[in-house]
């Protein structure tokens, strides 16, 4: 398979794989995080903040998808999944350290978090110039 064709389908599988867990985060907070994670979302301040943390997943998604779709845009769609895979998931290596252990499916993840943005970081330098 080409580099390109392994960026698109890291990348489709990056977008599809991030739609649930925004909607997660920002459609309904109160009826997903609290079963699953065990803390109230009854603030109207935490609701704002996890509905913005869904637009900017959903804003990604976006990116992803034009990366998919044009050529031109999938060089700047693969910096944007390195980044935004390695910033989260070194914001959760942080939180390890600093917090403790999270929830299972936080650790989940970071692994995937770290193995998309590796394996995205590995595709953009085997680009050919």
């Amino acid at each position: 398979m080409t580099n390109e064709r392994l960026q698109r389908l890291l990348l489709l599988i990056a977008a599809i794989g991030l739609i649930p867990i925004a909607l997660g985060y920002g459609f309904m907070p109160e009826k997903t995080l609290t079963p699953i994670y065990g803390f109230d979302v009854d603030n109207v301040n935490l609701k704002h903040i996890m509905r913005a943390v869904m637009g900017l997943y959903f804003g990604q998604v976006i990116i992803w998808f034009l990366g998919i779709s044009n050529p031109k845009f999938r060089r700047p769609a693969m910096y944007c999944l390195v980044v935004f895979m390695l910033g989260l998931a070194g914001g959760r290596i942080l939180s390890l350290i600093v917090d403790g252990i999270s929830h299972w499916l936080l650790i989940v993840y970071l692994i995937l978090e770290l193995s998309i943005g590796l394996i995205g970081l590995k595709l953009i330098m085997n680009e050919k110039e």
